[in-house]
């Protein structure tokens, strides 16, 4: 299996205004060369109950190398005890995009 340069990493969060605070921090720590931002509902199970919430989901545009460092900042910037953090290879793309990209992030 071919292993992907690129990758979105998905993580969820409780406001708008966290998930663009995030999404800046992101971009000006060059952990990420695009973050878009969108309302959802997520339903999961959570002390034997199950929950719903309206979340923002960030689709976080990246290097694969990166991922360890991005996955951390997440962690120690979030506010949920277990934040979602779920990485997605980019397997093909528009090579001047992912050129670019790829010249934006550390």
């Amino acid at each position: 299996m071919k292993h992907s340069e690129y990758s979105i990493v998905l993580s969820t969060l409780k406001s708008e205004e966290d998930a663009e605070i995030l999404a800046q921090k992101l971009l000006q720590k060059k952990l990420a060369f695009c973050v878009q931002i969108q309302k959802i509902k997520s339903f999961y199970p959570w002390k034997n109950e199950i929950e719903h919430a309206d979340e923002h989901l960030l689709l976080i545009k990246t290097r694969t190398d990166l991922f360890q460092e991005l996955s951390e900042y997440i962690r120690l910037n979030h506010s949920y005890k277990i934040p979602e953090i779920v990485q997605i290879p980019i397997i093909d793309g528009s090579k001047e995009y992912l050129d670019w990209g790829s010249s934006v992030v550390a």
